[in-house]
Order: C-alpha cells, then structure tokens, then sequence
C-alpha cells in the first residue's frame, strides 16, 4: 500500500497526549493504520491575510510539484526500457527509499532555512522545481531525438526484404559495375516461387544473361536473387517481373553511401550508449530533489492549513498515516470520531462516492486537516 495521509490535530494539553490518543484509537486495537510522528519545525507564522494567500499558492504549487516528480519517475521507466525492478531501486530521497524518507521526515534546514518566511520558503522551492522540469524536458528531447533515429535506422536494417536495407547483405562482387550496357538487378522472390523463378528468369525480357542469377540471402518468406541483363532491358524486365509476383527491388550499388550509413548507424548507437550514464545519474539526483520539495511543501500546508483551523499559538501535532488497505473506510470514521468537536461542518462523507453536484475528489474536507501522499508513482503501460 503506497498511499499515506498526513494529518494534524491540535495539541491537547501536550502534543504527546494528542498522539497517544490517536495511536490509541487507530492501532492498539484495530490495526487501522501504522503511524509515524511527522515533525514540522517552528516556522515563521507571518499574518492571517499573507497565510490565506499562501494555502492558496501552495496547493497550485503542490500540484505542479507532484506532475514533475511523477514525469521525472516515469521518464526514468522509459529510459530503463520499463524494467520495473530497476525503476524503483533508482528511485531515492536522500539514498533511502521513499517510504523510509517520509517516515522518518527531517526538515531540510540547509535547503529550506526556517528563518525565512513562509512565502520565501514556498518561492525558492518553486524555483527549484521549476528549474528541475525544464531541464528535464531539454534532456528528454535530445535523449529521444537520438533514440528515434537510432530505432528508424534499426527498422530500415530490419524487416522484410521488400523494403530492409540492403547494406549489410550486398556486396561488392556480386553487382556488374561500371558496365555501359550491363546491369546487375536484385529481385525479392517469395521461397514458394524459387522454382518458377529459376524456370522463368532468363525469359523474362531479352537480353537477361543466362545462368546470372545467384540467391544472396534469405529471410524466412523471401529470397534475394541478383539478375544482370542488358540496361536497355530493364523496363520490360520490371514489368514482366511484377506479372510474375517477383518484386524488383530499386536498388545501386554505392559503396560511399552504405558505408555512411553503416558509421551513421555506429555514430547514434555509441552516442546513445555515453548519454545512457549522466542521464540515469541527473534523473536520480533530481528525482530525489524533486519528492523532497514534495514532501516539504506538504508540511508547509500542514502548517498553513492548521494555523487557519486550529489558531494560535502554533500549537499542534503532524501525524503520518499509512492506512491497512482493507480498514480505510473504518479508519475515516474512528478519526471522524476522535475529531469531529473540531469542526462540526464537515460531515462524514466518503469522497469516493459518488454524489450528484458534489464533486468532492477534488475538495477532501475533514474536521481534521488531511492531505494525501500517494507514492505509486509510476503508470506501467500494461
């Protein structure tokens, strides 16, 4: 289960008393969820109205920073091939996986100094991030323009004989070169006509050259046979080809040409072989700095939103809650229970169902302040 709830309630006579209570409702007994403390230093409160204006930005700046971590964990997919076992090892916060990061959520005083105000905070994080997803996009371009070409060369090299490159199956010997009459012609036969070719060849326009043809390669329908004919030849022999179901491939022999693929395709395989390395290290390392402005932003609205509920003096516990998949409905009602004297308004209901004019997936309201972690990061294209 990869999903978490973050939540606060104010503290009663001590904070530790609103945590034992907590604990004591959801898992002494029951095992609803395994809870972790979720430490929030002393920030900088500021006024009310800066405080309304803020849960504002950072729940926009929530969701900007939640689409990069997301976009730079499945681009790490795709350029691992979509190995997922691989994926996840490469995706860290601070070198510990990610349940063990926000479980064990320290404020990062050097990154996010608690000195500043809150707005500050929030800007220098958007800053960050910002900074993140436009190089990702930079990165990403470059890496899939040599992947692209490398894949449209490799489709050319492959395929059927009707339209592959020939490069790496011809060679030199078996073409007539710089003849002013003859010319070497190379003919894809599907392997149930090899005898009809064989029969019919030299017949096919005057002046082929009897016994030229030779088989130079096979692919499992077709073979490729070469023919040398007079040039003046060559439009009745296409025709008389085509009748014949024999595709007649367009085709002239240039050594300079194929050898300038062949370095072409070596060139975008090797580069893409030295882009693989600092591209798998940059997305690890800014994947990582990425879930930690997440995580961070998420206690700055912890803060904001329980300042706004609860008053002040700052006086309340962050609690992180990982529900048992199967008690979350019963989980939802036991902390509605235990908070529900702190706002009367916000009814139980369960914002999967589905009421009409009532769009509550988007607006989650609790007595209690909540917000969401959903770690599953990764959408795998079965």
């Amino acid at each position: 289960m990869t999903e978490f709830w973050l939540i606060s309630a104010p503290g009663e006579k001590t904070c530790q008393q609103t945590w034992d209570k907590m604990v004591l409702a959801t898992t002494r007994t029951n095992n609803l969820s395994t809870n972790t403390k979720f430490n929030i230093p002393d920030l900088k409160v500021g006024t009310l109205d800066v405080l309304v204006g803020l849960s504002d930005e950072l729940a926009k700046l929530s969701t900007f920073v939640e689409s990069v971590v997301r976009k730079v964990a499945q681009y790490m997919a795709d350029v691992l091939e979509d190995s997922r076992d691989k994926v996840q090892e490469n995706l860290l916060a601070n070198g510990v996986d990610l349940v063990t990061y926000i479980t064990r959520f320290q404020w990062d005083m050097a990154k996010y100094p608690i000195k500043q105000s809150l707005k500050n905070i929030a800007e220098i994080i958007s800053k960050q991030v910002s900074q993140i997803d436009n190089d990702l996009k930079a990165r990403a371009s470059a890496y899939n323009n040599l992947k692209g070409n490398l894949q449209n060369l490799e489709r050319k090299n492959a395929g059927s004989l009707l339209t592959r490159s020939l490069a790496d199956i011809v060679k030199k010997e078996d073409f007539v070169l710089d003849s002013e009459y003859l010319i070497t012609m190379l003919v894809v036969v599907p392997k149930t006509n090899y005898a009809d070719w064989q029969k019919t060849y030299e017949t096919l326009a005057e002046m082929v050259v009897p016994r030229s043809t030779k088989l130079l390669f096979e692919d499992n329908d077709s073979g490729l046979f070469s023919v040398t004919l007079f040039r003046k030849a060559v439009d009745d022999f296409k025709l008389k080809a085509r009748e014949n179901k024999f595709s007649v491939r367009d085709f002239q022999y240039n050594e300079e040409e194929m050898k300038a693929d062949k370095e072409e395709m070596n060139r975008l395989s090797t580069d893409k072989k030295k882009q693989f390395g600092p591209l798998v290290r940059w997305l690890k390392v800014n994947f990582s700095e990425a879930f930690i402005a997440w995580i961070h932003i998420k206690a700055l609205r912890v803060f904001v939103e329980s300042v706004l509920r609860y008053g002040l003096p700052v006086n309340i516990q962050a609690m992180l809650l990982q529900p048992n998949k199967k008690n979350m409905k019963k989980l939802r009602e036991v902390l509605y229970d235990l908070y529900k004297h702190l706002d009367s308004s916000a009814a139980i209901i369960d914002a999967s169902m589905d009421i009409p004019g009532l769009n509550l997936s988007q607006q989650e309201y609790y007595p209690y302040v909540y917000y969401k972690i959903d770690l599953n990061l990764l959408d795998f294209k079965s």
